[in-house]
C-alpha cells in the first residue's frame, strides 16, 4: 500500500506511515497529529529517523505505507549541513529564494522585515560563505518563513550554535506558534524541549511517547529503559 494525502481540519495528522532503506524499516507504523498554533519537539537518539520523518510529512520522500493529512501547505528548513553555504550569493539572496518563484521580483521590504526578526539586518549584504555557524541557522529559519506556510517543519535548527542565538531562534518559533502556524521542530535537547515546547514527540523508529513535556516527563524513566542512555544524551 502506498502512502495516501488528503485534508483534514487539523494543522496536520500523519496515519501509519512507514518507510525503509534496502529492507531495514527506518519509520514504523508512526503516527502523530499536530494541532494548529502549536510549538511541538520531535526528540531522539540519532539514527532515530527524525529527519525521514518529516521528510516524510513535508513530501520529499513517499512513504510506503501510510497517509499524511493537511489542509494548508508545508515547508521544510533542512539540515545546515544539507546546505551549499560557497554558493555565491548574499543572505538577502538567499532568503528571497524562500518565495513562491512568481514572487521572486518583488521588492526586498518583506526580506528586510524576516531578516530584523532574526537579527540579521546588518548581514544583509554579507556573501553565504563568510557567516558563522549560528548565522547561517537564523538565515535558514528567515527563508523558511518567508514561505509563509501554515505548517513548518525545521531540522536540528538549534544544533551547534551558542545559547544566546538558539533562545532566539526559540522566540521566534514561539511566536511563529503563537500567530497561529503550526511548527514540528527536531532536537537533541531534551532540555529544551520538556522546558519551552507545547507538545514533545519521542521517536525511536517507533513513537515511544507524545504528550505535553509533564505528561513526557513522567514517562521517562520507561522511555530510558526502550531507548537506552542514548535516550537524554
Amino acid at each position: 500500500m502506498t502512502a495516501t494525502t488528503s485534508t483534514t481540519s487539523t494543522g496536520l495528522q500523519a496515519q501509519d506511515l512507514c518507510f525503509g532503506y534496502q529492507g531495514r524499516a527506518v519509520i514504523d507504523s508512526v503516527s502523530l497529529e499536530l494541532q494548529p498554533g502549536t510549538l511541538t519537539a520531535l526528540v531522539g537518539p540519532n539514527g532515530a529517523g527524525k529527519s525521514t520523518l518529516l521528510h516524510l510529512l513535508q513530501g520529499r520522500l513517499k512513504a510506503s505505507s501510510g497517509a499524511v493529512h493537511c489542509l494548508t501547505s508545508i515547508a521544510l528548513m533542512p539540515q545546515r549541513a544539507a546546505i551549499d553555504w560557497s554558493f555565491p550569493i548574499t543572505v538577502l539572496e538567499m532568503v528571497k529564494l524562500g518565495r513562491p518563484f512568481r514572487q521572486r521580483m518583488r521588492g526586498t521590504e518583506d526580506v528586510d522585515q524576516l531578516l530584523e526578526r532574526v537579527g540579521m539586518t546588518s548581514m544583509r549584504n554579507r556573501r553565504l560563505s563568510r557567516l558563522s555557524g549560528g548565522q547561517q541557522q537564523r538565515v535558514l529559519l528567515a527563508r523558511a518563513l518567508m514561505q509563509q506556510s501554515g505548517v513548518l517543519l525545521l531540522d536540528e535548527p538549534c544544533s551547534a550554535i551558542d545559547p544566546p542565538t538558539r533562545e532566539h531562534l526559540l522566540n521566534v518559533m514561539r511566536q511563529q506558534a503563537d500567530s497561529g502556524q503550526t511548527l514540528l521542530v527536531s532536537s537533541h535537547d531534551w532540555g529544551s524541549a520538556l522546558n519551552s515546547y507545547d507538545r514533545v514527540v519521542v521517536l525511536d523508529g517507533k513513537v515511544l511517547a507524545c504528550g505535553t513535556p509533564a505528561e513526557v516527563r513522567e514517562r521517562l524513566s520507561d522511555i530510558t529503559c526502550m531507548m537506552g542512555s542514548q535516550c537524554c544524551d
